[in-house]
């Protein structure tokens, strides 16, 4: 777009400082059309300070920053619920350090899925085959701590509330565009739904190759 005669024009890396983001990603923003630029005839980028002021102000969440800023609200939360022991979970606190460590590691697995399938959805038979893995180790941790069926699918059900919460939480806090929080959703809900379809199949399949065991040893919590 050509210049206007009055208006303040800032650098890059200005206008990304004025943002708070790094420059590679508000020129990826603006080679995209998401931020107005004027290119100079040699060839560097100039941006209003009118509308970073606006864009700063308003705080929109263009691209791969969705993810971003969704996977560490997340994150912060849960890591939160689980230091503190403030999860429907019970049963988990009262597992040795190293299990409970396991199940953690598990539900940030799940979590980095999720954000690499919305950052990339051209890799989903990748991203998807990962999450039966996912749920296969449920289904193998459950049976290690002589846990059932339920508590298998409750930690996975666990996990997958807190990235649907922290993905609601959005619109609110950071004035996401409600059809962009509804594709991180239905993302989250793909890959969710794949891994506890996998923790019942796996967990039952497990149960039929190993030595005939009682039901009523497994944990029901």
């Amino acid at each position: 777009m050509p210049p206007e005669p009055s208006a303040t024009y800032l650098s890059l890396s200005a206008a990304s400082e004025l943002l708070g983001v790094h420059s590679t990603t508000l020129r990826r923003w603006a080679d995209t059309g998401a931020v107005p630029v004027y290119i100079t005839p040699g060839g560097h980028r100039r941006f209003a300070r009118a509308d970073i002021e606006a864009l700063a102000a308003r705080r929109p969440i263009p691209g791969q920053t969705i993810a971003t800023t969704w996977a560490r609200k997340a994150l912060a939360t849960t890591r939160s619920e689980l230091a503190h022991g403030h999860t429907r979970l019970y049963w988990v606190n009262d597992l040795p350090d190293d299990d409970r460590a396991a199940w953690r590691r598990t539900g940030y697995k799940l979590m980095g899925v999720v954000l690499r399938s919305i950052n990339s959805p051209d890799e989903d038979e990748i991203l998807l085959a990962e999450a039966r893995m996912i749920g296969a180790d449920y289904a193998r941790y459950a049976l290690h701590l002589g846990l059932s069926l339920t508590a298998a699918l409750e930690a996975a059900l666990y996990f997958r509330d807190s990235l649907v919460e922290a993905a609601m939480d959005m619109p609110a806090e950071s004035h996401i565009r409600p059809e962009a929080s509804a594709r991180l959703l239905r993302r989250i809900s793909r890959i969710a739904n794949e891994v506890q379809l996998v923790v019942a199949a796996s967990y039952q399949a497990m149960i039929n190759v190993q030595s005939p065991v009682n039901d009523q040893t497994l944990i029901d919590p």
